[in-house]
Formats: structure tokens, sequence, C-alpha cells
């Protein structure tokens, strides 16, 4: 339960991150900027990992987490970098990991009972 806990809030700020480094940027700016860009794929590659650890009973407990979606997006970020779609990436950023956080954000809240 430490343990995920650790991920949990891992993940927050993650997603945390990833919501306000896309907040106002358009898919070129993001393309332009490279450390920008860097940060927003290590924060998902960290998203993905952590998800990857959290235990069974956990995913079990909060299966409306995606956190298959997660771990699948950090592999094809760490296996295939000079491949990755910004366009995705940004997608994503906008239209699952607002929900995806505040979903982290129950679960994390349901471990403190």
């Amino acid at each position: 339960m430490q343990r995920d806990r650790l991920y949990l809030t891992g993940m927050v700020e993650a997603c945390t991150r990833i919501v306000d480094l896309t907040d106002g940027r358009s898919l070129a700016e993001l393309e332009q900027e490279p450390t920008v860009r860097e940060s927003l794929l290590s924060n998902f590659t960290v998203l993905g990992e952590a998800a990857n650890q959290v235990s069974d009973g956990l995913r079990d407990a909060h299966p409306d987490v995606p956190w298959r979606r997660a771990t699948s997006l950090r592999n094809r970020i760490v296996h295939g970098y000079w491949a990755i779609e910004m366009d995705v990436i940004l997608t994503t950023a906008r239209e699952v990991v607002p929900e995806m956080l505040d979903l982290l954000r129950s679960a994390s809240a349901a471990l403190d009972r």
C-alpha cells in the first residue's frame, strides 16, 4: 500500500505537469520547443512507468483508471522515440490526462481512508 501511494503521487504530479506544459501551447510550439517537448515526454514516461508498477489490488479497485493506456504510451515513447507523433501526445494530454488526473486523485484519496 505504501508503494501504491508513492506511485499514485508520482502519477498525479506527472499528470499535473503534462496539463501545465500543454496549457495554451499549440502543436507547432511544442514541436519548436525541445525543452518543453522533452519534459512532456519525460512526464508521460514517469506516468506510464508508475502505472505499470502499481499493485494488482489498486488496479482492480480502480478499473476506470486507464492504467494500460498509460503504460502503452510510455513504452511507445521509450522504445520508439524517433517516431513519436506529437499531435497524438498533445491530444492525449488534452483529452485523456485531465480525466485521468481526477481518477488518480480519487484513487489516492481512497488509500487515505
